[in-house]
């Protein structure tokens, strides 16, 4: 079966601060919009962004951390799973701009069925986000 985009929706501070992230610093297409929200193209998935008025000019996302192989991984997450070379274009892209890192690109889960290229950073709302990519999608991203 082909994989179809996936729809997710989250919570934004400023309209206008997301679409310089979203757009500016990832790269990300915009679609449609209101005053509200905010649909981008991330990588192919409907990304979309809501104002929350509650979280007020300066307010953030709060996050849990889970410890993954030495790091501290921010729950709640999304992101995209990359081709190797997608992943590591958004690497260089994301080390060119002032960006919140959570967990810098670097390899996890080193010689293992799941060793995959991983990289954390957070929206201007403190929502967290994960780009990872694998030598092999098909093959590593489900492997036990």
């Amino acid at each position: 079966m082909a994989l179809t985009p996936f729809h997710v929706a989250l919570q934004v501070r400023d309209i206008q601060e997301a679409r310089r992230f979203y757009g500016g610093v990832l790269g990300c297409t915009e679609g449609r919009s209101s005053t509200q929200w905010v649909d981008f193209d991330m990588y192919g998935h409907q990304f979309v962004c809501h104002l929350n008025p509650q979280l007020g000019r300066h307010g953030r996302i709060a996050s849990h951390f889970n410890s993954v192989d030495g790091h501290g991984v921010p729950v709640p997450h999304c992101g995209v799973v990359l081709e190797p070379a997608a992943w590591s274009e958004l690497a260089t892209r994301l080390k060119r701009h002032e960006v919140e890192w959570v967990t810098e690109p670097y390899t996890r889960f080193g010689n293992t069925p799941g060793e995959q290229s991983t990289l954390f950073i957070l929206d201007p709302s403190g929502n967290a986000l994960e780009f990872k990519s694998f030598r092999n999608i098909a093959e590593q991203l489900f492997a036990k």
